[in-house]
C-alpha cells in the first residue's frame, strides 16, 4: 500500500505552466514562496521590471546587482521610477496581482504554501483558493507527520519587498517548536546551503533556522530561496537539509514520501 507522497516547490519565479502540473501525483504540493517574477537573470525579458523599463534596462540593472554595486543600481531604479509615467506602487501592485490571479488559480488541493521574500503577504488572502492554506510561523500535520512553516527572508542589500528583521523571523522559528519537517523560504546559515554559485555571492541564511535544526532536530528542512547552491542537500546533525530546486528554471518538484 503506498504512504504519503507530498511534491515540494519554492521561487517558482511566474512558472504557471509547470506549477500547474506540479501536484500530480502527490497527496499535497508544499509552495515555499517567491511566485512573483519581478526580473529573469536568466531572460532580462521576462517579468515585471522589463514590462515597465524595457529589456535594455533590465540588462543594466542586472550588471551592476551582479557587481554587487548595490547603491548604483537603486539609483538607476529611483531614476526610472521618477521618469515613468505611474505611481510605483500602483504600478507593482497592478503587475503582482496579475501574477498571483494566475499562479493562485492552478494550485491543487490541498497546497500548503508560504511566503518568499519577493512576495508580497497582503495580497495573498485575496486570491488563495479553498483548498490552500497559508502558513507562517505555523504548524499543521500532512499524513500523520508535522509541518512546521517560516516565510519571508532576512533584510539584504537587495532590499526584496517582504524581508524582516532577524528577530522577527527568529520568533516565528520559535514559536513553531517541535516538527518533523521544518519548511522555510530561506536555508539555514550554513555556508555550502546558502553559497549561490552564479551569482557567486552568499545569500542569507537564518541562525534561527539552524538554532532550531540542532536543537530540535527535526527529519527534513526544506527550503529554496538560493538558485544554484554549492550544494543542495547535506545533513546537519540528524536533520537532512535540502534544497527543493529553482522550479521556475527546473519545472520540477521535489518528492518527500513516507
Amino acid at each position: 500500500m503506498r504512504g504519503t507522497r507530498v511534491n515540494v516547490v519554492s521561487d517558482v519565479h511566474g512558472n504557471v505552466r509547470d506549477l500547474a502540473t506540479a501536484g500530480d501525483g502527490a497527496d499535497a504540493l508544499i509552495c515555499l514562496g517567491d511566485l512573483v517574477l519581478f526580473l529573469d537573470y536568466a531572460d532580462h525579458s521576462r517579468g515585471i521590471f522589463p514590462e515597465l523599463f524595457g529589456v535594455a534596462n533590465a540588462d543594466r540593472i542586472v550588471a551592476l546587482r551582479t557587481a554587487r554595486r548595490f547603491e548604483e543600481a537603486r539609483e538607476l531604479g529611483r531614476r526610472l521610477w521618477t521618469e515613468l509615467d505611474m505611481d510605483r506602487d500602483t504600478a507593482i501592485e497592478s503587475a503582482v496581482r496579475k501574477q498571483y490571479a494566475e499562479l493562485f488559480a492552478v494550485f491543487p488541493t490541498p497546497t500548503y504554501a508560504t511566503y518568499g521574500n519577493v512576495d508580497i503577504p497582503a495580497l495573498w488572502p485575496q486570491y488563495a483558493r479553498a483548498g490552500t492554506t497559508i502558513l507562517d510561523g505555523e504548524r499543521t500535520e500532512i499524513g500523520g507527520r508535522v509541518f512546521g512553516f517560516v516565510g519571508g527572508g532576512l533584510r539584504s542589500p537587495m532590499r526584496t519587498p517582504f524581508e524582516i528583521s532577524d528577530e522577527e523571523y527568529a520568533a516565528k522559528v520559535l514559536a513553531l517548536g517541535e516538527v518533523d519537517v521544518l519548511c522555510s523560504h530561506i536555508p539555514p546559515d550554513v555556508p555550502e546551503l546558502t553559497y549561490d554559485t552564479v551569482a557567486r555571492r552568499f545569500e542569507r541564511g537564518s541562525p534561527a533556522l539552524l538554532d532550531a535544526i540542532r536543537r530540535t532536530r527535526p527529519r527534513y528542512a526544506l527550503f529554496g530561496h538560493v538558485h544554484q547552491p554549492l550544494v543542495s542537500r547535506m545533513r546537519v546533525g540528524a536533520t537532512e537539509c535540502v534544497n527543493v530546486g529553482h522550479f521556475a528554471s527546473t519545472g520540477r518538484p521535489w518528492t518527500l514520501e513516507w
